[in-house]
């Protein structure tokens, strides 16, 4: 008998530890655009825009390999307001009080591939595109660049070279 409560306590034991190793960053928020913009000013964060289509083999990678990442995952969560936006889908998009179809923002933003990245203040003023699949690890460093602001003082290789000092 006591041996039988022995091992129920290390079991117990073992599942309280690994419940612990286990502890992840929460997955993304996606949001629709309408939401997203109104939220990002709300909570003072930029924006970020996921333009992508559903037969787009470079926006599924994106999701599996990028938006997945823990690093990713967690500046994203802490730093911005995140966003999924078919160029071909029905959704209509409300910006700068006109409407458009989802396809119209994406061209009317310089969206001309998939996947796309849009990045806006937390005002709703745009920042900047960026086109195509990116690593994770230069994502990070593009997602720092736009979140921390430093887009407004120095070049993204600048930034590049002065991160990868440290």
């Amino acid at each position: 008998m006591k041996s039988k409560i022995n091992l129920v306590l290390i079991l117990l034991f073992l599942i309280s530890l690994s419940s612990f190793s286990q502890t992840k960053t929460p997955e993304l928020k996606w949001y629709n655009f309408n939401e997203g913009i109104k939220l990002s000013s709300k909570q003072n964060k930029k924006l970020l825009v996921d333009v992508y289509t559903d037969w787009c083999t470079w926006c599924k990678k994106m999701d599996s390999n990028v938006y997945s990442n823990e690093s990713v995952q967690s500046y994203l969560n802490k730093n911005f307001v995140v966003v999924k936006l078919n160029a071909e889908g029905n959704s209509k998009v409300n910006f700068m009080d006109s409407t458009f179809s989802a396809a119209e923002f994406s061209q009317g933003m310089g969206v001309t591939g998939y996947p796309a990245t849009l990045f806006f203040t937390d005002k709703g003023a745009p920042i900047t595109l960026l086109p195509g699949y990116v690593e994770a690890p230069m994502f990070l460093n593009v997602l720092k660049y736009i979140g921390e602001s430093k887009y407004e003082k120095e070049s993204f290789d600048s930034f590049v070279k002065s991160t990868s000092k440290n």
